[in-house]
């Protein structure tokens, strides 16, 4: 299934190139400079077929040698001139088109940083990374090329088929009459075309992604000899661009067919007409030689505009591909007004991938399905009177549904309510499937909770800047991501000053492997940290979420993928740290369970018990059957 997304149904070429103004703008000065030298340019290719009518009707006809080098002196100052000019423009074009492509890029990559994780779980990587790639190459030749062209031999030919008709306007019209035909099939050409070269993009986008996947996972690939289903579903995606490439160049062979043969046939009867006229003397020799000059010297314009069409419509697809995610809603970073707004737009961001939609469905159904609500209860432990009920990390009446989700779901979360206390670590347990990694991610605000509100200290996190939020919560994932830099670096992404900060984080993490490296904390990881063991880069992860200090630590199954002496190493210093901060973990093993307060029992997408760890195992069934029978390190799949 094409992970493609839709395309508009209807879209103005015009219209959607005008988009590029606001990046155009700062270059206008050069970029209609450069336009004007070239019509200029243009229009002196024109002189030259006025100076050959006054050589053949002047010293050829009257025998004057003199003449004739002074007219080829002429002919040669007029091709020279012309040369320059087009010189000129292109070097006048070159430098702001690449400030343009440069400045696309960037807004583009600035804006992939802001949108919601909504969009990136519907979006291809491969589709985002053609879009920074090819697309913006094709918006750069266009303003480069057929932009100017496309005014350029326009004017050409506009001041062209002026001076046919001065110098004889019986040839003029008969020049004309292919104006008609090559007029509609432009027009067909451009709905035709328009559509291919939407679907040739895609393509690539798809095409894109597999590559990328294969790439990142050719360990997969050759761990478990899939080479050649990967190459098989390669040269199937391959197939298909290239049909599509094909039918694009059947559509451009068509309309250039019609181009180039239809103004032949006319000037070939203006030249059979012309040259009768000659000979009954109603037309000078050199009326006609210039006639034909400036017909043929239109030859290039009048062919090349159904290249300049195939390179418009490529480049009105990529501008709307580009805006199809710049358009995307992304996260406000001041304090947000609406939840349900905000949730709406983020999920309204990006076009709907049907897998996506089909397996958040299937979560949210299976949560649904978890556990019944007549099960429900709670086991409190004594109330602690000397901490204040507003203080700490408080879940209230929290609701959940994935954007995408069908509205009649029910909800991934519903109406969680849970209290951690300043200074407390509450372990959140739970089956596979049962919303616990999605309730980590709205702390954070990675997601946005469909109803209810989470508090930080008696605030709304909506109601704090994204950026006040993320620097007093530090979040570690059970999938560890590394960056390609050094090891230090991945580190002091989460915060930090400088090495004292880094040795504690690493030596919290028990990740002192890293000084064992070739270049010790200046090693580079490489691209997903894939240098390192699994174990490794979950050490760098946690060593990430604590270097900063944070108020706040939200803890996804951060040990799964430690060996036990290591995991019991981890857990004597983050216990360390947890005394310090008010922390929520997602546990799966007993061990990490013990480095809570307290256990939260996850079901149903609701908290169905609270206590301690050896409460719960003691009074309720469906806890202690988790932490007897579930295998470490289960890997969670919340959707």
């Amino acid at each position: 299934m094409s992970t493609t997304p839709s395309p508009p149904e209807s879209r103005s070429t015009v219209r959607t190139l005008l988009r590029l103004w606001p990046f155009v703008r700062p270059v206008r000065a050069r970029l209609f400079t450069a336009a004007f030298i070239a019509i200029v340019a243009s229009c002196i290719g024109l002189v030259i077929p006025l100076v050959l009518k006054w050589m053949v009707d002047g010293p050829i006809a009257d025998r004057d040698p003199a003449g004739v080098w002074l007219g080829a002196l002429y002919l040669l100052l007029l091709g020279l001139a012309e040369a320059l000019l087009f010189g000129l423009r292109r070097w006048l074009v070159a430098r702001p088109l690449s400030h343009v492509e440069a400045e696309m890029r960037a807004a583009l990559y600035r804006h992939l940083q802001r949108l919601p994780v909504a969009f990136h779980d519907r979006w291809p990587s491969g589709q985002l990374l053609s879009r920074a790639t090819t697309d913006l190459m094709l918006l750069r030749m266009f303003l480069a090329f057929p932009l100017t062209f496309l005014l350029v031999n326009g004017v050409t030919i506009l001041v062209g088929v002026i001076i046919m008709l001065v110098q004889d306007w019986t040839l003029g019209l008969v020049i004309l009459v292919p104006a008609v035909p090559v007029l509609v099939t432009c027009v067909v050409f451009e709905k035709r075309y328009s559509g291919a070269a939407r679907l040739a993009q895609d393509q690539v986008g798809d095409l894109t992604t597999v590559v990328e996947e294969s790439v990142l996972g050719i360990r997969i690939v050759k761990g478990f000899g899939r080479h050649r289903s990967q190459a098989r579903a390669f040269r199937e995606l391959s197939g298909k661009l290239r049909g599509t490439e094909l039918h694009k160049a059947r559509l451009l062979a068509t309309i250039l067919g019609v181009i180039v043969t239809l103004p032949e046939l006319a000037i070939g009867a203006a030249l059979v007409l012309g040259a009768v006229r000659v000979a009954d003397g109603s037309l000078s020799a050199g009326t006609l030689v210039a006639f034909l000059s400036t017909a043929l010297a239109l030859r290039w314009p009048v062919d090349s505009i159904g290249f300049l069409l195939a390179m418009s419509q490529e480049a009105a697809t990529a501008t709307e591909r580009y805006f199809e995610v710049m358009d995307a809603e992304p996260e406000s970073p001041a304090a947000a007004g609406s939840r349900a707004a905000g949730t709406t737009q983020a999920g309204a961001a990006a076009p709907d991938s049907p897998a996506a939609a089909g397996s958040r469905a299937a979560g949210a159904a299976r949560v649904g399905a978890a556990a019944p609500r007549s099960a429900e209860r709670r086991i409190h432990p004594p109330a602690d009177t000397s901490t204040s009920t507003t203080e700490g990390l408080r879940f209230e009446n929290v609701s959940f549904r994935y954007p995408d989700a069908p509205s009649d779901s029910p909800p991934v979360l519903d109406r969680v309510d849970l209290h951690i206390r300043p200074g407390e670590s509450l372990a959140l347990v739970g089956a596979t499937g049962s919303g616990k990694t999605t309730l980590t991610a709205l702390v954070p605000r990675l997601h946005e909770v469909t109803s209810g509100r989470i508090t930080l200290d008696g605030t709304d996190i909506t109601e704090m800047s994204r950026e006040e939020l993320r620097s007093r919560v530090a979040v570690a994932f059970e999938e560890p991501t590394l960056f390609s830099a050094s090891v230090g670096e991945n580190v002091l992404m989460g915060g930090g000053s400088g090495a004292a900060d880094l040795e504690r984080a690493l030596a919290v993490a028990q990740a002192d492997f890293a000084h064992a490296l070739p270049r010790g904390v200046d090693t580079q990881v490489g691209e997903q940290g894939l240098s390192l063991s699994g174990g490794q880069r979950q050490r760098l992860a946690l060593a990430r979420a604590v270097v900063g200090r944070p108020d706040f630590l939200v803890l996804d199954d951060p040990l799964s993928a430690l060996d036990v002496h290591t995991e019991a190493a981890v857990e004597a210093a983050l216990r360390r740290v947890l005394a310090d901060t008010t922390a929520l973990i997602v546990a799966h093993r007993p061990s990490t369970v013990l480095l809570a307060d307290r256990v939260a029992l996850l079901s149903g997408g609701r908290i169905t018990a609270v206590g301690t760890h050896h409460e719960l195992l003691r009074d309720n069934p469906e806890y202690a059957h988790l932490m007897s029978g579930a295998p470490a390190g289960e890997q969670e799949d919340e959707r």
